[in-house]
């Protein structure tokens, strides 16, 4: 039996299970165990230097360009910067007289530019973000993260709606504030041995059970089927080994491409419902809490998250804030 018709199987019994069970009720299934990668902290601890330099010379934050450069580039495995050494996807405006390479994006076969080194792509970010347009983030705290997330989503950087949030979201779950305070060995710490996070900055997560060699648990509640992510998983790892497309994962979970795991995110293996199910009505926002967090905490689709509660992807999440979620 294929592994597509393997889950195939696995839907149509969970959905009989369902049926006779009751939404309220989790229950488990063994399913196989993948082995990921830990792109995003490697990328993080090549450049963390350079970064920090940038910060100095520039006054760009270390963690905004870690940030930038992580989700802009897939953590230096797009095209982009693999073929090119661009990490930041910038393009050849008017002023550009350096190398060029051509890739479809907002339009066909744009210009971007292309660097002899990865550092060339670093320090012409840190130049970039010199611009008029820019101007007013440099009058912000090198550690205002989330002022310099939102300030370059105001300026036009990106024409994703929800820039912010996803520079914000990786900062947080990679520790890369720290850098900001010139902290490499409290990030390097961090990303040997798994360190705490900030206080508050998120609940707790459920441990992965233990299983044996080759397996890991799959479970299945508010009509859903999902698994929790394991130790240095990804995206690509899940679709692969279970025979689905990776693409699908993507937009089920309403992760872009690429999007780095943590042990014990929720990753579902169908499309999630518009409205939560009863009786969850409404929650309250906690400290650290994001909109796509709570999306998954209760298998709402994030563009009806937003809707039910007449918001858009600018929107950053405040502790005490009460969103709809039916």
């Amino acid at each position: 039996m294929s592994r597509s018709t393997q889950l195939a199987s696995l839907l149509a019994c969970f959905a009989l299970l369902l049926a006779s069970c009751g939404t309220s009720k989790t229950t488990q299934v063994t399913l196989p165990k993948v082995q990921g990668n830990n792109a995003y902290n490697r990328y993080i601890e090549q450049y963390a230097g350079i970064a920090l330099e940038n910060q100095k010379s520039y006054g760009v934050p270390a963690s905004i360009t870690l940030a930038q450069g992580l989700l802009e580039s897939g953590a230096g495995q797009s095209r982009l910067a693999t073929g090119a050494n661009n990490h930041f996807g910038i393009k050849c405006h008017r002023s550009w007289r350096g190398s060029r390479t051509f890739h479809n994006d907002d339009r066909p076969n744009e210009c971007f530019r292309a660097y002899d080194r990865v550092e060339d792509s670093f320090k012409d970010h840190g130049q970039f973000l010199q611009q008029p347009r820019y101007r007013s983030l440099q009058r912000l705290d090198p550690t205002d993260y989330k002022g310099w997330a939102r300030g370059l989503q105001h300026a036009g950087y990106a024409t994703d709606r929800g820039y912010a949030n996803k520079l914000i979201k990786i900062i947080e779950d990679y520790q890369l504030y720290l850098i900001d305070e010139g902290n490499t060995s409290r990030r390097y710490q961090y990303a040997q041995k798994s360190a705490p996070k900030r206080e508050a900055q998120k609940k707790p997560r459920p441990e992965l059970p233990t299983t044996s060699a080759g397996e890991r648990v799959g479970y299945f509640s508010y009509g859903l089927l999902y698994i929790l992510a394991g130790e240095d998983d990804s995206l690509s790892a899940i679709a692969r080994d279970l025979g689905m497309s990776e693409r699908k994962l993507t937009e089920y979970n309403d992760l872009p491409a690429g999007y780095p795991l943590e042990k014990g995110d929720i990753i579902y293996l169908e499309p999630k419902h518009k409205r939560a199910t009863p009786p969850h009505f409404e929650h309250r926002i906690q400290v650290g809490e994001s909109i796509h967090r709570i999306a998954q905490t209760y298998g709402i689709q994030l563009k009806s998250l937003y809707q039910l509660n007449n918001l858009t992807p600018e929107y950053l999440p405040m502790e005490g804030d009460i969103l709809r979620l039916r």
